[in-house]
């Protein structure tokens, strides 16, 4: 389901997808597949956009239709299964779902990784 209310705002307001998306850090594309209702917004991230946008959470917020959840430790999405067809245990998820899951999951990896590092280094060689 679009997020029309969130997007007429952020139109009105002069702001990007960019703009907002650093605001959730994240990237614009999946930002933009957020406003689009391909991607849920969790409730912090729709707290974050509303005080950025400078209005309450009630004027932007739409409900998200059901979703997919996805468990990250299961050993489909971890590369550990033991056998078996992804398309016969999860025939209702579009495989393109899938795929941009994970492709989400590896980026945020890699900035988890890249965060860890920038904690090591003394804050006076950053």
């Amino acid at each position: 389901m679009q997020k029309e209310k969130l997007r007429v705002i952020r139109k009105q307001k002069g702001y990007t997808q960019q703009q907002i998306a650093d605001i959730i850090a994240t990237d614009v594309s999946n930002y933009s597949r957020k406003e689009s209702g391909d991607v849920r917004i969790v409730k912090d991230e729709w707290d974050k956009i509303a005080r950025f946008l400078d209005v309450t959470v009630e004027d932007i917020y739409e409900d998200e239709e059901a979703k997919v959840v996805i468990n990250n430790d299961h050993p489909i999405f971890n590369g550990s299964a033991s056998g078996g067809n992804i398309n016969q245990q999860f025939n209702n998820i579009p495989g393109a779902i899938i795929e941009n899951l994970q492709g989400y999951i590896a980026l945020l990896k890699e900035e988890n990784e890249r965060l860890k590092e920038e904690l090591k280094t003394p804050k006076g060689r950053r």
